[in-house]
């Protein structure tokens, strides 16, 4: 696919400002965005378009704005957020969120647009994290590499 570099926003700008040097712990999808919960204890979203907030994960998770996650799946949501700030990425038997497999201290964040697609590349010190979404679907797609 052919990339192209888009130019963040000065929304972007400030949120990407405050994600430098937080480390990944884990991530799920859910409504229509990757929400990625960081060392800091802050979830931060990123939205099929490639806009994003950011939040302390408390507040996100009471926020979060997926028709099919109920009171029972924002409790998980919560208990399994705890875990992964206490334990780290090592964190086992999360049944929302999926721990980080690779170390991701975020150096940099980049985006990219190829017609409806956006890719939002999270680089770490020593792995990074990859987001593929598509606006005609609101499909999103996490990889690490």
């Amino acid at each position: 696919m052919d990339w192209t570099e888009l130019e963040t926003s000065t929304h972007q700008d400030h949120v990407i400002k405050h994600v430098l040097g937080a480390t990944v712990l884990g991530w799920l999808i859910a409504g229509e965005a990757a929400h990625f919960l960081l060392d800091i204890g802050f979830l931060w979203t990123v939205y099929v378009d490639g806009e994003m907030n950011l939040l302390p994960q408390g507040v996100a998770i009471a926020e979060l704005d997926a028709d099919d996650l109920t009171a029972s799946d924002r409790t998980e949501l919560a208990l399994d957020a705890q875990q992964l700030l206490a334990e780290g990425r090592e964190a086992s038997g999360l049944k929302r969120f999926t721990a980080a497999p690779v170390e991701c201290l975020i150096t940099s964040v980049e985006l990219f647009s190829s017609n409806s697609q956006r890719r939002i590349v999270v680089i770490g010190e020593s792995a990074n994290i990859e987001i593929e979404t598509s606006l005609e679907n609101a499909q999103v797609i996490i990889n690490t590499v």
